[in-house]
């Protein structure tokens, strides 16, 4: 069986080295850009990717944990200091998540791989050849068309904006949900008086933020729209809208908070911005001949941080499915209805950002049985094919 991998990010590295040697089995991998140029920001992997790597990539797991920092706590409170949540991550998990900053984990994933993945190549188009297999068609850097020959497989890792589905299965359409999110990463956070992963609230607007390896800390806001379909405001990118935002009309901030407005106001002009949205989740097209990975299958809000921990979910199990002689089919078996349930509680875990649900009620909700269920399940309910 010839697979061939396009886009070598979180799901498709760790699917093709899952598949790297697998009797009867070849596995090529196209990346549109040098992994090397990768920068980005900040993210937290969630213990439950963590286990996927342990069960079914322990040297992957090894080599991650060691290039990043444990997340452990995840502690909320308001904008004043007024503390609501403190949770102990190894109450509903069985390992700690992780925190690192976005290159970071692309060279230790990526690194395994590294003879197997063309670089700079851009998928363009699809062919099909004598047998019916799919051939992509890709640029490479010098701006000639590459055909490498029909896959009985193809693979989207190519993210939220996937060609490969976009060639397939035409274009995602996102459903908005009327928030705008921001990114910045300080790359010296020196002075920053708080470590793990910590959440705060000011009326709905919301700060999360947590240090890096290196001495970095990552800095994320949400801040309401006007309307679903808004686009974000010009003055929303200010400085001076930044420090509102996030500062109590009635109390002094406290020092995490202080520290945070003073790092978005100096350095708003390097904040990136996004609206909170998610894309429907997709598995396969063109009769199975393509599967679908991460982003590239199940786009979903950020708020529980399983963007990316899914992915590696993804990769991680579709390659044991496909290894042991599973189809596209057991794919989905195993892994639609899972991400289903993930989209919907990280979907229903966002109600605290959003009126008329009371960020306090809401957060010490998140205390509960309920809530700590769920949160348990996510964590820890990864398919074993073993078992």
């Amino acid at each position: 069986m010839r697979i061939g991998v396009i886009g070598t990010g979180v799901a498709g590295s760790v699917f093709t080295e899952m598949l790297a040697g697998a009797p009867g089995i070849t596995v090529e991998a196209f990346d549109r850009r040098d992994p090397e140029a990768d920068a980005g920001t900040g993210l937290n992997v969630g213990p439950n990717a963590m286990k996927a790597l342990r069960l079914h990539l322990p040297a992957r797991h090894d080599a991650v944990r060691a290039a990043s920092l444990p997340w452990r706590r995840w502690t909320v409170d308001l904008a004043d200091g007024t503390r609501l949540m403190d949770l102990d991550l190894l109450d509903v998990a069985e390992e700690p998540g992780i925190r690192l900053a976005w290159a970071e984990l692309y060279r230790t994933l990526r690194a395994p791989i590294a003879s197997l993945v063309r670089k700079d190549m851009e998928l363009e188009a699809l062919e099909e050849d004598a047998q019916g297999r799919l051939v992509p068609v890709l640029r490479d850097a010098a701006g000639a068309l590459v055909r490498p020959g029909g896959y009985d497989l193809l693979v989207a890792g190519d993210g939220r904006f996937s060609a490969l589905r976009r060639l397939t299965a035409g274009t995602a359409q996102p459903t908005y949900y009327g928030m705008a999110l921001t990114r910045l990463l300080v790359p010296d956070a020196t002075g920053c008086p708080y470590d793990d992963y910590g959440q705060w609230f000011n009326g709905h607007a919301r700060l999360l933020s947590y240090r890096l390896p290196g001495g970095a800390a990552y800095i994320a806001g949400a801040v309401l729209l006007p309307d679903a379909e808004s686009e974000v405001p010009a003055d929303y990118r200010t400085g001076a809208y930044q420090r509102a935002l996030y500062t109590p009309r009635d109390a002094a901030p406290c020092p995490a908070v202080a520290w945070m407005v003073d790092r978005l106001e100096r350095h708003a002009d390097r904040i990136h911005w996004a609206r909170l949205q998610e894309a429907p989740l997709l598995r396969s097209a063109a009769n199975g001949r393509v599967l679908f990975l991460g982003d590239a299958a199940q786009a979903m809000v950020p708020t529980l941080g399983q963007g990316a921990t899914q992915a590696l979910e993804d990769g991680v199990l579709a390659g044991r499915i496909l290894r042991e002689g599973g189809s596209v089919a057991d794919v989905a078996a195993v892994r639609d209805a899972r991400v289903e349930f993930v989209r919907r509680f990280s979907v229903e875990a966002s109600d605290t950002m959003f009126p008329p649900c009371d960020p306090v009620a809401g957060t010490l909700a998140k205390t509960q049985p309920a809530f700590l269920a769920k949160l348990r399940r996510t964590y820890t309910d990864i398919y074993d094919r073993s078992g």
